[in-house]
C-alpha cells in the first residue's frame, strides 16, 4: 500500500518522523532514508483487509494479542518504518504505544499492480529480519492467492495457498478459508480494468 512521490524524497529519521506525524492528510513511509508516500487502494484491496482483520479479530479475541490496521506505523529498525495493510502483536509494551509497535508476531500486506515488487522484495527482506516476526502473509487483490512466510528454528518456511483451501498461520494457531476471504470478488474483471488502465496510461504516456 506504497506509492513513490514524484520525486523520491530523502532526510533524516528526525525530519521524516515530524513529517508523519504532523501530516493530518496523508501517511509516509521511510525505507533507509527514502520516503514513500501512502495511497489508496482498490475496492477489492479495501475488502481483502477488512475481512483478513476480521477474522485474525475473531480468532484472538480471547488472547492477548491484538490485531492492528495500517493506521499503525511499524518500526523495523532505525532507519525503516512502515505501514503494513495488518499486523499482530501480543507484546503487552505495543498496546501501550500511541501510533507505533515494536514487537509484532504477524504481518499482512494485500498486493496491488502498485506496490508488489516492493512488498515481495525490500519489505520482504527487511520483515524475515526483523527479530519477533514469525510469519508474513501476503494476499494477492487480483487473482486467489495467498503466500505465507514462517519462521522456524532453521529458517523460513515458505506456502501458497490457492481456491478450495484453507490457510494455515502456525505461530498462533489461526486458520482461515481462502473462499471465504475472497468471496463474491470478479477477480478477473479486476484483471481485465487493471490492464486497460495500464494499457491507456501507456497510451497518454
Amino acid at each position: 500500500m506504497v506509492m513513490a512521490l514524484p520525486e523520491y524524497l530523502f532526510m533524516s529519521v528526525e525530519d521524516y518522523l515530524a513529517l508523519d506525524d504532523n501530516s493530518h492528510d496523508a501517511r509516509y513511509e521511510y525505507l533507509d532514508g527514502e520516503v514513500r508516500m501512502l495511497a489508496g487502494e482498490s475496492t477489492y484491496h479495501s475488502a481483502l483487509i477488512s475481512r483478513l482483520g476480521a477474522m485474525l479479530g475473531n480468532a484472538l479475541e480471547n488472547s492477548s494479542c491484538w490485531t492492528y490496521n495500517s493506521d499503525m506505523r511499524l518500526v523495523l529498525s532505525e532507519s525503516y518504518y512502515v505501514y503494513p495493510d495488518l499486523s499482530v502483536s501480543c507484546d503487552e509494551n505495543d498496546h501501550t504505544l500511541d501510533n507505533s509497535i515494536l514487537h509484532p508476531c504477524i504481518v499482512v500486506d494485500v498486493l496491488s499492480p502498485s506496490t508488489e515488487a516492493i512488498d515481495t522484495g525490500e519489505k520482504l527482506r527487511a520483515y524475515l529480519e526483523h527479530p519477533t516476526i514469525q510469519e508474513y502473509v501476503i494476499v494477492d487483490s487480483l487473482s486467489i492467492w495467498i503466500e505465507v512466510y514462517h519462521r522456524e528454528e532453521d529458517g523460513w518456511k515458505f506456502r501458497t495457498y490457492g481456491p478450495n483451501s484453507m490457510v494455515k498461520l502456525e505461530h498462533l494457531k489461526i486458520q482461515f478459508s481462502v473462499d471465504t476471504l475472497y468471496r463474491g470478488m470478479d477477480l478477473q474483471a479486476t484483471r481485465r480494468l487493471t490492464k486497460r488502465k495500464k494499457a491507456n496510461n501507456q497510451r497518454n504516456s
